[in-house]
């Protein structure tokens, strides 16, 4: 049986349909380690995951008995006939450092595959994430990057252990030149100028972008929000880059304006 949204399965614990500002994002995800290792500034995870800052910074660990699990919920998937496309990760990130040791993320996506589900990955990991690109299939399934800054000393300060901001760019570049969907998410936004300097510097082979603002680090209570979310819609607008702007950012956009949610995969 499925729950109300129609996309999720009732019984399932791993595949989800995440709700909030995650619902944004995705209608169907999982996440596979407990922990990242990136050690962002920013991340909202230990909190809502009830793990130590130090524990969750420290690396990731693969949750118990995860790919049987996520089989059994794979399997359910399929005979409810759902193909939706499922992202990985909200309380992680699927290429982390600990990734290239354990290589879950991968096998995590062959289950999706097998069972007739769409897969998307959203990372920071940049180019560990070129190891399953032969898993990716056009039309089909897509990758996605978080773009926050261009400068490599800003990028360290606020994501230490994740990729810097070139390794992603070339990335998203790879997977784009693979005929992948690709799209970037433009949160958190701490550096307006640098959050439109991102878009300037990957239009040409990004698809989608999304863009939410910082929530949860005090740098955000200096930021003109309204003159940002104008900035960034007319330059999205003037591109002609199909965009998402999230709920936190849309009471500064005009009445009407025209805000899909969710991307098609055509270019």
């Amino acid at each position: 049986m499925l729950n109300e949204d129609g996309y999720s399965v009732k019984g399932c614990k791993l595949i989800y349909a995440p709700e909030g500002q995650a619902g944004e994002y995705s209608r169907l995800a999982l996440n596979d380690y407990r922990g990242c290792g990136h050690g962002c500034v920013y991340c909202y995870v230990p909190p809502i995951i009830k793990m130590p800052r130090i524990e969750f910074d420290k690396g990731a660990i693969p949750k118990k008995d995860y790919l049987d699990r996520l089989r059994k919920d794979a399997k359910k998937y399929r005979e409810h006939g759902i193909t939706e496309r499922v992202l990985l990760c909200f309380t992680t990130d699927p290429y982390n450092p600990d990734d290239v040791t354990y290589q879950l993320t991968r096998e995590c996506l062959i289950i999706l595959s097998e069972h007739g589900l769409a897969f998307c990955t959203l990372t920071k990991g940049g180019s560990r994430a070129l190891r399953d690109i032969d898993l990716f299939r056009p039309g089909r399934d897509a990758f996605a990057s978080t773009l926050t800054t261009l400068n490599d000393e800003q990028s360290l300060g606020m994501e230490p252990k994740a990729a810097l901001p070139a390794d992603r760019l070339a990335t998203l570049k790879r997977f784009h030149d693979a005929q992948i969907y690709t799209w970037v998410s433009l949160e958190p936004v701490y550096d307006p100028a640098m959050t439109l300097a991102c878009i300037e510097e990957s239009k040409d082979f990004v698809d989608f972008y999304k863009v939410g603002r910082i929530n949860y680090h005090r740098i955000g209570r200096d930021i003109d929000w309204r003159k940002f979310t104008q900035d960034v819609a007319e330059l999205l607008t003037r591109l002609g880059k199909g965009h998402y702007i999230k709920k936190d950012l849309q009471p500064f956009l005009p009445l009407g304006y025209d805000n899909p949610r969710y991307f098609s995969q055509s270019r």
